[in-house]
């Protein structure tokens, strides 16, 4: 775990708000010097707080309206190889551990509701899956976020900080 600052959450906003945002404008929009966002960025890239840079990519728009949850219980002793199956499943989103009656909670998107059933008999028809429950998301009010997340855990942390919280001292 590290450390951040009011800083490097406003730079993670404007990360999130645009990706491909340069060190320079993020530098001008954070009126901080260009070396201190390149090496703000960098640290959090190294230490695996920013894993990647990717496109907010619309699911209804490419053709997938339908979206669905569906939770899985599973065989015993079987929970690594339904997870490596559905690496394989083009519409699996997204793939938790979950405690509780289910084991996985998976994430998947179709284009119609007919294909959603395809989806949903193949994720059952996975050797170890041995029960499904799925649960049709209607609407997304709340898209995933993590911005209100970082700026209220850093809202006591004043904009910039010591040496010693670097090192996860202070």
């Amino acid at each position: 775990m590290i450390s951040i600052d009011r800083l490097d959450a406003s730079l993670l906003k404007l990360l999130t708000e645009d990706p491909r945002a340069g060190v320079m404008e993020l530098a001008a929009r954070l009126g901080v010097a260009r070396n201190t966002i390149a090496s703000r960025m960098r640290r959090l890239e190294e230490t695996g707080v920013v894993t990647g840079y990717r496109p907010d990519v619309d699911l209804p728009t490419l053709g997938l309206p339908v979206q669905a949850f569906v939770g899985a219980e599973l065989e015993q002793g079987r929970i690594q190889d339904v997870i490596e199956d559905l690496r394989g499943v083009p519409e699996v989103l997204e793939v938790h551990t979950t405690t509780g009656r289910e084991d996985l909670l998976i994430r998947i998107a179709a284009p119609s509701h007919e294909e959603l059933l395809h989806v949903l008999e193949s994720i059952l028809g996975l050797d170890g899956v041995a029960h499904t429950t799925t649960t049709l998301a209607l609407t997304t009010p709340v898209k995933y976020r993590t911005q209100p997340l970082v700026d209220h855990i850093t809202r006591e942390a004043g904009h910039g900080r010591s040496a010693a919280s670097y090192r996860g001292e202070g």
